[in-house]
């Protein structure tokens, strides 16, 4: 693959950081759940931002497959209709998949603002599950979580690209 100019070199991603951290997200997610605001709207999704990030970094390790398998994870511990984050994550991760090429020649802020629709549309996607299933509106506060999600990305970024960063200056003990 070619480089953008001032891109920096990345090391190989770890596969146990890569499924350590998704599943440090599910955790989290389902700790957030169970936290003081409860399953608010508002809140932000974690696990589908982290689930976005490795499927764009590493579409052959993360796909599909592992969206389904996260999203049923995250149907059972809610105890909400089977289904609804599954297909939510399957959405968002094709989606993601269909544009990790070019999605990796921008800089962090501006892939933030191309996943956005992304989340947004996710979002769309579970609110439109619940609600031909007979659920209950959330509210208008749920149209918060896609910008909380997308101004989290630049901060994913940062922490799960950092185990691969090079050392920005060579040196005889470091030659790359």
């Amino acid at each position: 693959m070619i480089m953008r100019p001032g891109q920096q070199l990345l090391l190989p991603a770890n596969p146990f950081f890569i499924w350590g951290s998704l599943i440090g997200a599910l955790l989290i997610n389902m700790s957030q759940n169970m936290g003081l605001w409860g399953r608010a709207a508002w809140s932000p999704d974690l696990l589908a931002v982290v689930l976005v990030f490795w499927t764009v970094h590493q579409p052959l390790r993360v796909s599909i497959g592992a969206a389904f398998v996260f999203g049923l994870l995250m149907d059972v511990h809610q105890a909400g209709l089977l289904g609804q984050h599954a297909m939510a994550y399957t959405v968002l991760s094709f989606a993601a998949i269909t544009i990790h090429r070019r999605l990796l020649w921008f800089s962090v802020p501006s892939q933030a603002a191309q996943v956005f629709p992304l989340f947004a549309v996710a979002h769309a996607v579970e609110l439109v599950v619940r609600m031909l299933s007979g659920g209950a509106f959330p509210g208008w506060l749920m149209l918060l979580a896609p910008f909380v999600e997308a101004l989290m990305w630049p901060v994913a970024s940062l922490v799960l690209l950092a185990p691969q960063l090079r050392a920005p200056d060579p040196d005889a003990n470091r030659p790359l």
